[in-house]
């Protein structure tokens, strides 16, 4: 039933660290590690700009607030600058949709170079940000 445990047989260890087979002992250079899967990190897809970019870019940048808040962002995490670190591509779903693109994730705006306009990282422990434009 479902909500049993599978019950594995155990392979009884000899003496000397050996694992006993069916067939004999298996010495310990043959014993295979079996390797833990690796965790793959999912990417968000495209957001609203996150607030300290787009504060950055209004206030730092001098950019029309009316333009800024309508722009689109995808981020990933950057844990070499810290915990709470991510990097962000800034782009205009008016573009994406005149292209025919299709944005679904960070790896996504890597097929389509031309239309991040802003590429950067920003740290909310911090509250540090930088930005620069693209085209």
């Amino acid at each position: 039933m479902f909500w049993k445990k599978k019950q594995i047989a155990a392979a009884p260890i000899a003496a000397g660290g050996t694992m006993a087979a069916p067939g004999g002992v298996i010495p310990p250079a043959a014993q295979v590690a079996v390797p833990l899967k690796q965790k793959v990190e999912k990417l968000p897809g495209p957001q609203e700009i996150p607030e300290l970019a787009g504060r950055h870019l209004v206030v730092a940048k001098k950019r029309d607030p009316d333009w800024v808040w309508h722009l689109k962002a995808v981020v990933r995490k950057n844990p070499g600058r810290g915990k709470k670190a991510f990097d962000v591509r800034v782009f205009d779903e008016a573009q994406v949709a005149q292209k025919k693109a299709r944005i679904e994730d960070w790896t996504t705006l890597d097929q389509h170079p031309d239309l991040i306009l802003y590429e950067g990282w920003f740290d909310r422990e911090s509250m540090r940000v930088e930005v620069e434009e693209k085209k």
